[in-house]
C-alpha cells in the first residue's frame, strides 16, 4: 500500500463549487471531541501500515490549505485530519506482480561460498492498470537453491525532484520532431551541455521576447517543457529498505505506467558499473521509451530516448560496449528482433534485423527477454514470440560476440511455455521475463506467468548453448533444465 492524494472529484452543484472545499468546509465544523476521535480512530486503523502516516496527512493538507481562511491557526490535530480527508490507500499490486528483470545485487559481502545475492525489479500493476517499479532481494546457492527475502508490509515512494538537463536530450528529440526546428535551435544555443530549469526559462523568456518575430514560440515552448518534464531524479530514503522502495509513475508520460524494466549491470570500459533500466513509459494512449540510471538503487535520474532504434517497446541495453559503442536489442518494426547501436545511450540508429518470425509459436511477433547476457560462446538472447491464441513462449537466440547482428545459433522450439495453472491469470497463457541471470552454469529465468504470478525457471546453461548451436545439433539435451516455482 501507499498512501497517496486524493482529490475528491471536480466539481459540484451548478454553481461549480469546488468539492474540496466544501469537503473542507464539513471537516472543519465538526467538534473538537469528534475531530479528536476520529484522529485516534485513523491512527490506529492505518498508523501500522505506513510509514509516519501523520507526516502524510500534513503534506496533504499543505496542498489544500488555501481554500482555508486562517489555515495556519488551525491546531494540529485539526489539519491533520483535515489531511486524511485528502489521502486515499493505492495498493500497488492489486492487478499483477510479474515481468521480472534479474540482476547480481550490488552487495556481495557475507555470503557463502558459491552463493550469489541477486536483485529483482517485477512489475506491480494496480487500480486503473498504471504500473510501477518494485524490487526483490534474495540468493541462489551452490546447489541452486532460491530464497526471496520476505515482502514488505510497508512502502515508499521516493523524492521527486528536477535534474540538471541533458542538452543533448532535447538536441535528439529535435531530430525527430516536424517543424519547430528554428525556434528550438534559438533555444539550445543558449543552453550548456548541462542546465537547470532556470536556465532553460530564462532561453525561453528570451523566444518569447522575440515572439512578433518568432512565428510558433508558444508551440515551441510547449514543446521543451513537455521534454523537460520527462527528465526527473527520484530518491529514496538510503537506508531504506530495498524491498519497501517503489517508483510510480512520475511524469505526464507515464501517468499510466513504468512498464518492463529491463535492467542490466553495466561495466564501462574502465570497469565502473551502473545499473541501467530501459522501460515503457505508457500516458493512456502513447508509449514512449526511458532510460534509468542508479548506482545504489537509492537514487534514480530517469530520461527519454530517442531515435529510430527507441522506437515501440522493448529495447534491452548489452551489459558491455562493442565496438566502442553502446549496442541494444530493439523491436522498432514491432515484430521482430534488431540491434541498434549508440553514441551517447541517448540516441538509438537504424535497427538491424536479425531474427524475423520463422516458427508457429512466434508468428505474431517477436520480442527480446531482457538484456543478453555474456558466454563464451556468444551473446545469449531470451526472447518470445507470440503464437496462435495470443500464447506467449519463451525462446533463445545466440549472437555473435563481436558482431551482435550476426545470429550464431536459435531455438526452433521454445525453452519456455505456460502450462497447468501458469495458463490462467489477469492475461491467460503469457510466459514472459524482463531479464536473466547467470549463476555459474546454471541461467536463473524469473518470469511472469498469464500477468498474474512471478516464478523462477533454472535453466542449465551449457544444455542450452549446445541447443543453439546449428541445426544440425538436437535441443534434446534441454531435458536436464530444470525448473522451480518461486512464491507468488
Amino acid at each position: 500500500m501507499l498512501a497517496r492524494l486524493f482529490l475528491p472529484g471536480q466539481e459540484i452543484g451548478p454553481s461549480g463549487e469546488s468539492r474540496s472545499a466544501a469537503v473542507l468546509g464539513r471537516v472543519l465544523a465538526l467538534d473538537d471531541d469528534e475531530v479528536d476521535r476520529e484522529l485516534r480512530d485513523l491512527v490506529a486503523r492505518f498508523g501500522d501500515r505506513h510509514h509516519d502516516i501523520e507526516a502524510t496527512w500534513d503534506e496533504h493538507f499543505a496542498l489544500v490549505r488555501h481554500r482555508v481562511a486562517g489555515a495556519r491557526q488551525l491546531p494540529t490535530n485539526r489539519r491533520r485530519l483535515a489531511g486524511a480527508y485528502f489521502t486515499h490507500e493505492y495498493s500497488v499490486e492489486a492487478a499483477a506482480l510479474f515481468n521480472p528483470s534479474m540482476v547480481q545485487h550490488p552487495d556481495q559481502s557475507g555470503l557463502p561460498a558459491g552463493s550469489t545475492r541477486l536483485l529483482m525489479t517485477v512489475r506491480g500493476t494496480g487500480e486503473g492498470h498504471v504500473s510501477s517499479m518494485e524490487i526483490r532481494t534474495g540468493t541462489i546457492d551452490v546447489a541452486g537453491a532460491v530464497t526471496l527475502d520476505a515482502a514488505p508490509t510497508r512502502t515508499l515512494p521516493p523524492v521527486v525532484t528536477e535534474p540538471r538537463f541533458v542538452r543533448a536530450v532535447f538536441e535528439h528529440q529535435l531530430a525527430d520532431l516536424d517543424g519547430e526546428h528554428e525556434n528550438a535551435g534559438f533555444v539550445l544555443a543558449a543552453l550548456g551541455p548541462l542546465f537547470d530549469r532556470a536556465d532553460l526559462d530564462a532561453a525561453l523568456d528570451d523566444l518569447r521576447a522575440q515572439r512578433l518575430t518568432r512565428g510558433s514560440a508558444v508551440r515551441t515552448t510547449e514543446w521543451f517543457d513537455r521534454i523537460a518534464r520527462r527528465s526527473y531524479r527520484a530518491e529514496f530514503p538510503p537506508g531504506s529498505p530495498w524491498s519497501e522502495r517503489v517508483l510510480m509513475p512520475q511524469s505526464p508520460a507515464e501517468s499510466h505506467g513504468i512498464e518492463d524494466v529491463r535492467l542490466v549491470r553495466f561495466a564501462a570500459d574502465d570497469g565502473t558499473v551502473t545499473y541501467l533500466g530501459t522501460y515503457t513509459a505508457f500516458d493512456g494512449r502513447d508509449i514512449s521509451i526511458q532510460l534509468l540510471r542508479t548506482h545504489d538503487f537509492a537514487a534514480f535520474s530517469s530520461e527519454p530516448l530517442s531515435g529510430p532504434g527507441a522506437r515501440n517497446k522493448g529495447l534491452a541495453l548489452f551489459p558491455r560496449r562493442i565496438g566502442g559503442r553502446y549496442v541494444a536489442l530493439s523491436r522498432a518494426d514491432r515484430e521482430s528482433n534488431a540491434v541498434s547501436v549508440s553514441d551517447d545511450l541517448l540516441r538509438w540508429g537504424e535497427p538491424v534485423v536479425v531474427q524475423r518470425p520463422e516458427h508457429g509459436w512466434e508468428l505474431v511477433q517477436l520480442g527480446n527477454c531482457g538484456p543478453p547476457i555474456e558466454t563464451e560462446r556468444g551473446w545469449l538472447v531470451l526472447t518470445h514470440g507470440v503464437g496462435a491464441m495470443r500464447t506467449y513462449s519463451i525462446g533463445a537466440l545466440l549472437l555473435d560476440l563481436e558482431d551482435p547482428t550476426r545470429v550464431v545459433g536459435r531455438l526452433a522450439c521454445p525453452l519456455l511455455t505456460a502450462t497447468g495453472e501458469e495458463r490462467s491469470g489477469y492475461v491467460p497463457n503469457v510466459v514472459y521475463s524482463c531479464g536473466a541471470m547467470k549463476h555459474g552454469r546454471t541461467l536463473v529465468l524469473p518470469y511472469g506467468s498469464s500477468d498474474s504470478a512471478t516464478r523462477i525457471a533454472l535453466v542449465d546453461l551449457d544444455a542450452l548453448l549446445d541447443a543453439l548451436r546449428p541445426p544440425s545439433t538436437t535441443a534434446s539435451r534441454l531435458a536436464r533444465s530444470r525448473r522451480t516455482d518461486g512464491p507468488p
